[in-house]
């Protein structure tokens, strides 16, 4: 919109009087300027004052002497302290800036040490971390050579456990490690082996889930029976079963519980060697002779005395801890299989109760058990359900090269044995041998810091790998749990 010459002249005289000069302007504009610089070095002068009259203060105020305090706070620095400054990368920063440590897994669960790193207390409990989504498989595999301390551990986690209401079970404990653990928390040890007056039948009914109706529960038994023969069959013969062993088998162990209110062994091997008239087409006997020969093994061969009757010992679900010890049969290591292969059945039926709760399995010296197909694929499968049974599978070794010693390279047991190291999300390692250093970090993939640790850790110390997260851990035992746990007893008596 245009405006009249009267407010144009009415704007411009606003700005600058009417008729002045140029130079009067400039003055003015000098003067101004002076006058700012004066308020200027004015405020200046009176902020040096202020910080002169503090200065005289502090100086004229107590303070620390030259040398610092005497007595007690001697040690106190009186002056303030001056580093150079220092540039590096990212890369060598990331190991040595000393203010950043793992926040830890939290404080719900189960006390295991100290986190070296952080100093704080560091807990683990795989129901915890799941519940919490941390982890999607709750099992844990141990690793340690001997004397790093991971039987501690392992004994540690399972017996601290305990009061939150979990239990234990360990289906084969070849050097009777667990018995005096079991002993000592109220639970119980079945020791096995041959001059015992104990004995395991194959055929026990064994533990009935309370929800399971008798068409259901009679469904179940005898599926478990007749796996469990099957098993037993390939253990000892060391080769799968043929559809006509399978055949001679199901009709023995039929007429063999038909026949006997408690079935044993013995009449099911009875029954394949002769088969009863009415089942036998001619070829029955001829079809099963082998498979029948392999089970006599355990009831007249040299594997006889310990399946060849009633069973003396009774798995007892409802104990807080119960422990296959092998201890007396450890040089035999098919009548090892077979005993796992049993109890196996027995823990089997315990974990398919939906009331069983929470519970610890603890596969020991797990080097030897998965050389047998049938025993390998019964973990395999516990690992898989752990999560609908509600269980923590615990597999412990000397050092991780052992799984490559496990069938084949490219057999299915090789890859049933890898499975298990897939499936367990919580990883430890203990000390191990430099020559393990390169298939330990392979196998976990472990960083070459973290590759580099395993050497030098000390005894009771760990690295933890709990999914992507690292923590170098060191296991406390309370007096009493070492006494307990130790299992240096013979080489150190008399000292």
């Amino acid at each position: 919109m245009n405006r009249s010459g009267d407010e144009r002249l009415h704007t411009t005289a606003l700005i600058e009087p009417r008729g002045e000069l140029r130079r009067d302007r400039h003055a003015r504009r000098r003067e101004a300027s002076t006058i700012e610089a004066d308020a200027r070095r004015t405020n200046q002068r009176e902020a040096r004052a202020r910080w002169r009259a503090e200065r005289d203060e502090a100086r004229q105020s107590a303070c620390l002497p030259a040398g610092g305090e005497a007595g007690p706070a001697q040690l106190r620095m009186p002056g303030r302290l001056r580093l150079p400054k220092h540039q590096d990368t990212s890369a060598t920063l990331s190991g040595h800036y000393p203010f950043l440590a793992e926040a830890g897994l939290g404080s719900a669960g189960v006390f295991v040490g100290q986190d070296l790193y952080s100093g704080a207390s560091f807990v683990y409990d795989p129901w915890v971390l799941y519940q919490r989504g941390m982890i999607t498989a709750p099992n844990v595999v141990l690793a340690g050579i001997v004397g790093s301390g991971k039987s501690s551990l392992a004994k540690s986690l399972y017996t601290r456990s305990l009061p939150f209401g979990r239990r234990v079970y360990v289906p084969g404990d070849p050097k009777g490690e667990h018995t005096a653990v079991a002993e000592a928390v109220g639970g119980k040890a079945i020791i096995l082996g041959h001059g015992l007056r104990n004995r395991l039948n194959p055929l026990d009914e064994g533990h009935r889930a309370a929800s399971a109706t008798d068409t259901e529960w009679a469904a179940q038994l005898a599926a478990r029976r007749r796996e469990l023969i099957g098993a037993l069959a390939e253990t000892v013969l060391d080769r799968p079963l043929s559809p006509l062993e399978h055949t001679a088998i199901d009709l023995a162990l039929a007429d063999a519980v038909r026949s006997a209110e408690v079935p044993i062994l013995p009449m099911v091997v009875e029954r394949i060697l002769a088969p009863n008239p009415e089942d036998d087409e001619g070829r029955l006997a001829d079809d099963g002779r082998l498979v029948g020969h392999a089970l006599r093994r355990l009831v007249a061969g040299d594997l006889a005395g310990l399946f060849d009757g009633p069973s003396t010992v009774r798995f007892d679900p409802s104990l807080p801890m119960v422990s296959l010890d092998l201890s007396r049969v450890a040089e035999n290591s098919t009548l090892i299989s077979v005993l796992m292969t049993c109890s196996s059945a027995w823990m089997e039926s315990a974990l398919a109760d939906p009331a069983g709760g929470q519970q610890w399995v603890i596969y020991d010296e797990a080097w030897r058990l998965m050389a047998y197909p049938a025993l390998l694929r019964r973990m395999d499968a516990h690992w898989r359900l752990a999560r609908h049974y509600g269980i923590a599978n615990m597999l412990i070794f000397h050092k991780l090269s052992d799984l490559d010693n496990v069938g084949d390279s490219d057999s299915a047991m090789r890859a049933l044995a890898s499975s298990l190291l897939a499936n367990a999300e919580t990883r430890i390692v203990y000390r191990q041998e430099a020559d393990q250093l390169g298939s330990t970090a392979s196998a976990l993939g472990l960083s070459g810091t973290e590759q580099k640790l395993l050497p030098a850790l000390g005894t009771g110390q760990g690295l933890w790998r709990v999914k992507d997260r690292s923590f170098v851990v060191q296991h406390q035992l309370h007096p009493d749990e070492l006494a307990v746990f130790d299992t240096t007893g013979r080489m150190t008596a008399g000292m």
